[in-house]
């Protein structure tokens, strides 16, 4: 066994960057990678469904060349597996007939089970962790001043969940990458697992490894497209890198500094088609920027087959999301056999909770009463069917977390943001420490 110490174990880099979500790319940033990404081929045919907040849309499995594939349903649970060793009776003899190994194996779905009071949360403090967390995400640092959400701890119902530390992870992923790739709720995913790898302690011999990865700032950007930090002891990589659609994008003229952009749903972000062969562990999301007001903002122009898309039945907003995702998972999946060390995950949709209203119309989350709508998950199926109908038949994981974080409605941001707009309450993202902490451990349990 790696014996690793919690201070040689634990290290610390320079922080994130502390700014708002930005949306403009520079056609500079773009050119190491396009010619790199590969044009995935899915058929057309999907079954439609309007659904609240912009989603649409589940579509079947689909065959490398593009046909419809039957494929039966899958349990989207995993397998924990303990090892009960009893300390052997000296014999004297080359193998000890007294020592026995039980192995104790259980199938369970992490995503049922049931939120419950835990004195020892949270597994970092709030008014920490400055080298890892956004000031905007830490509520430790606002006007907030109920806490009860931070001692809520998931439980599921038909197995134990390991304890997470940070020198069980790292050891876990010693000489290891660990790729976050997604919009702003994976951001605030791989920062609420570098505040728990550390403890939320500053660890000056972190690396910032960003250059690697071309994560690095250029001229006239708010900040650089991702960061990665590694841990020197056990050469740990920790990386997560912006990309909310999971679409390649590409400027249409790459001369004009106002050009459109264009989305491609049919192919991988360049990054991650670029550096797929150096990561271990792949985490996937998207969802929340698929709505006209975004596309309109960024400027992306839907692509399909490299051409601007005419095909109306994945123009709406839903029908071109679950497109993507059935792209990007049937993609990843045709890498895997590649790749065999790599395990790889597609992340839920995070659920939002605006009462009375949306976002820009008044809707607001002012609960603060923890679990006050349910505090259990026993639900057989995902609450997310685009996301689990895109894995099914394939090697990709489903991190199931959208039924357990839609009990926690008071965990976000909400008005007490450090940039608040009158009127305007954010309940979208989480307060951290929070319910992403909970994504990460069923991670860890899943690896």
């Amino acid at each position: 066994d790696l014996k690793v110490k919690d201070e040689e174990a634990l290290g610390e880099g320079s922080g994130s960057g502390k700014s708002e979500e930005s949306f403009n790319f520079e056609s500079d940033k773009y050119s190491s990678y396009t010619n790199s990404s590969p044009v995935i081929k899915v058929s057309e045919e999907f079954i439609t469904r309007e659904e609240i907040g912009g989603s649409a849309g589940i579509a079947p499995n689909f065959t490398d060349k593009g046909d419809l594939k039957d494929v039966s349903d899958k349990k989207s649970g995993s397998r924990e597996q303990q090892t009960d060793v009893p300390a052997p009776v000296s014999s004297g003899r080359e193998h000890s007939e007294n020592l026995t190994t039980t192995l104790k194996r259980q199938d369970c779905s992490l995503a049922k089970g049931r939120w419950v009071t835990d004195d020892s949360r949270p597994l970092y403090s709030g008014f920490g962790c400055k080298q890892w967390l956004s000031s905007m995400w830490a509520c430790r640092l606002t006007q907030r001043t109920d806490f009860e959400y931070e001692k809520l701890r998931w439980r599921p119902k038909d197995c134990e969940m390991e304890d997470f530390t940070g020198v069980k992870f790292l050891k876990r992923m010693q000489n290891k990458t660990l790729a976050f790739i997604g919009d702003s709720l994976g951001r605030q995913q791989f920062q609420s697992l570098m505040c728990m790898i550390t403890g939320g302690k500053d660890r000056p011999n972190v690396l910032d490894v960003g250059h690697e990865y071309g994560l690095v700032q250029s001229r006239g950007s708010a900040r650089p497209d991702g960061w990665a930090y590694r841990f020197p002891d056990t050469k740990a990589t920790i990386l997560y890198y912006w990309s909310a659609s999971l679409c390649d994008l590409t400027p249409i003229n790459p001369s004009d500094p106002a050009t459109d952009f264009a989305m491609h749903l049919d192919r991988p972000p360049a990054f991650l088609s670029h550096f797929l062969p150096r990561f271990d562990v792949l985490v996937l999301n998207t969802g929340h920027h698929w709505n006209r007001g975004k596309l309109k903002a960024n400027r992306w122009v839907m692509y399909v087959g490299g051409v601007p898309n005419k095909n109306r039945k994945i123009a709406t907003i839903g029908g071109a999301k679950n497109f993507t995702i059935h792209s990007i998972v049937n993609w990843v999946n045709s890498q895997l056999p590649k790749h065999p060390r790599l395990k790889a995950f597609y992340r839920s949709i995070s659920p939002r909770h605006f009462f009375n209203g949306d976002w820009n119309t008044g809707g607001t989350c002012d609960n603060t009463t923890p679990l006050s709508g349910g505090k259990e998950v026993l639900q057989d199926e995902s609450s997310d069917p685009d996301a689990a109908a895109a894995v099914r038949g394939t090697a990709v994981k489903l991190l199931d977390i959208t039924a357990l974080s839609q009990l926690r409605d008071e965990g976000h941001i909400s008005r007490y943001s450090i940039k608040a707009t009158p009127g305007v309450q954010d309940c979208l993202h989480w307060c951290l420490p929070g319910v992403p902490d909970t994504w990460n451990e069923i991670l860890f349990a899943q690896l």
